[in-house]
């Protein structure tokens, strides 16, 4: 497959044709890829071919899409690397930590034991605020 789809911005990564990236699934409004810096093996993104940096501009039929995608890729992931759970994030906005300014979600697959204590999950993104404990 190839992503000959994808709107061009020069500047860009995820606008440029890149031959190294494996694509996994290809749609009319986006694709996925496996991460090329992934934070464990499986970890793939999911990106509009729509040039749009921020998830809440994207239209309702694109937000399908890309859900639908994040599904299919973990069936896919499953299969290939059998994790023992998921972490999915969309960074929106520099002090959220996007460094690239065009959408893509993050699906992380995790393993046990592949962090000391993994509870918190997403809420450690603050590690002073990922303590928490619920009351009955």
């Amino acid at each position: 497959m190839n992503d000959t789809n994808v709107a061009k911005d020069p500047e860009c990564r995820f606008c440029r044709e890149n031959p190294e990236r494996r694509i996994m699934i290809e749609g009319k409004f986006g694709f996925a890829f496996w991460d090329m810096h992934p934070v464990n093996e499986g970890h793939f993104l999911v990106v509009p071919y729509r040039h749009v940096p921020d998830y809440f501009d994207i239209t309702d039929e694109e937000r399908d899409e890309l859900w639908k995608m994040v599904a299919e890729g973990k069936k896919m992931c499953d299969k290939e690397h059998n994790p023992d759970g998921y972490n999915v994030g969309i960074n929106v906005g520099k002090w959220a930590g996007q460094s690239i300014p065009h959408l893509h979600i993050h699906v992380i697959p995790r393993y046990k034991g592949d962090v000391e204590n993994p509870k918190g999950g997403v809420r450690s993104v603050v590690p002073e605020r990922r303590h928490y404990e619920f009351k009955n």
